[in-house]
């Protein structure tokens, strides 16, 4: 009982040292404050800006290469320019039989001047050919009716799957399933929705026309391909595995090399986008940018952190004297240590609590504004406030034991003397 009695005398003793210098106590925590909000806050925003690239990449799908058509740099002495070649639906299909790395692929014919015309009114957007192994490459939600499927392939069906965006554009106050549709006076019947994808409807797959790559073919083949019938606007594909996706590039580069005359191991022959390898490198800046921001939060904090260690040795010696009665009326090096620790420990942790409870304050207020594309609502980063919570624990066991000790220390003789 009596030692937990000179416990809660010494907290009341320390609270009152600690309001007899308020603006002193005050500017102490602040520092400390400012160094964990800041260390949180900046952390906190690096998370939520690398979630919401995460999750922009996840509305386009999972593990996609895309490769469009390119141009074969000029041998040099040649004297001949560069020369095009354009895709085609053979590459396609020797993809399909000789990578053996490739998991899935689909052809592509993308067109944006079709007029798409419904009984209601008109709409411009981009008519996609494909296959339906598209469905399983590209994220496309149907939110009702179906996706394309073989028989739409083999039979040349007139039929379509429309964006989210352009369904209430072309069939406003009405539902566009089953419904007509026709694109350049071809009658197409609308067999699927496609759910709306991203973040407030911000992606241009909502505003898009799918139809089965046999018809695409038959109705609207690419223009401005010379003589190339069967060309195409790009193909998506995907490797057996992520970690494989160099060893199904370098086969893809293969194919298409032999395919149109021109050494696969040429970069600048071959127009790609591999998004595995994107994805790592954001995620690679997104970690130099988190230890950057926590690094810059840890020093604020080790700032503040000195600050305490400084004022505490402050108050040892304004308290010379008050030590120095205090030993000489029976005061233990023990509870005189404990008092000033205390002081460390409190001051330490009460600008510490504060500080994360305005990193988190201003978190949550930022979650309440609409978020821009491509960022997430910053939120608490467990892994920051643990370190927040051992740097503040070290940092006030150094700012509470080493004045602390010191003031232990003082002979009463010599604090009483002292002026």
């Amino acid at each position: 009982m009596n030692s937990m009695q000179l416990l809660f005398d010494i907290f009341s003793q320390t609270l009152q040292t600690l309001w007899a210098h308020k603006l002193r106590s005050f500017l102490t925590m602040f520092g400390i404050a400012w160094g964990v909000g800041s260390l949180l806050l900046l952390v906190g925003l690096g998370e939520g800006f690398r979630s919401g690239q995460r999750r922009q990449m996840a509305t386009m799908g999972q593990d996609i290469i895309m490769l469009w058509s390119g141009r074969v740099p000029a041998q040099e002495g040649s004297g001949t320019g560069q020369r095009q070649y354009y895709l085609t639906y053979r590459d396609y299909q020797d993809i399909i039989r000789e990578a053996k790395h490739v998991r899935n692929a689909a052809p592509m014919i993308n067109r944006g001047d079709i007029r798409a015309v419904s009984d209601i009114t008109n709409a411009n957007g981009q008519v996609n050919g494909t296959t339906p192994s598209l469905g399983t490459i590209r994220y496309i939600p149907i939110g009702e009716g179906r996706w394309l499927n073989d028989g739409d392939m083999a039979e040349k069906r007139n039929v379509a799957v429309i964006g989210d965006e352009m369904s209430r554009n072309l069939y406003p106050g009405t539902n566009a399933l089953g419904a007509s549709l026709l694109l350049n006076g071809v009658r197409f019947q609308i067999v699927g929705i496609v759910s709306s994808i991203g973040v407030n409807e911000n992606n241009s797959t909502n505003n898009r026309v799918y139809i089965p790559f046999s018809t695409m073919h038959q109705y609207f083949p690419l223009t401005n391909v010379g003589d190339t019938p069967d060309a195409l606007s790009n193909i998506n594909y995907q490797p057996d595995t992520p970690d494989n996706h160099d060893l199904a590039k370098a086969e893809v580069h293969k194919i298409i090399g032999r395919n149109h005359q021109f050494d696969p191991n040429n970069p600048e022959a071959i127009e790609e986008w591999d998004t595995i390898q994107s994805s790592r490198m954001v995620g690679k800046i997104f970690d130099a940018m988190n230890a950057f921001l926590g690094s810059v939060g840890l020093i604020t904090l080790a700032l503040g952190a000195i600050g305490i260690i400084n004022i505490m040795l402050v108050s040892v010696t304004e308290r010379t004297r008050e030590i120095g009665l205090r030993k000489a009326l029976g005061a233990t090096n023990r509870s005189i240590l404990t008092q000033f620790f205390l002081e460390g420990i409190l001051l330490t942790v009460l600008s510490g609590g504060i500080g994360m409870a305005g990193a988190a304050g201003l978190m949550a207020m930022l979650g309440l504004l609409p978020s821009p594309p491509g960022f997430d609502t910053p939120k608490l980063v467990p892994s920051s406030a643990a370190l927040a919570i051992g740097s503040l624990a070290l940092a006030g066991l150094v700012a509470g034991l080493y004045p602390a000790r010191k003031a232990a220390m003082l002979q009463p003789v010599e604090a009483l003397r002292k002026e």
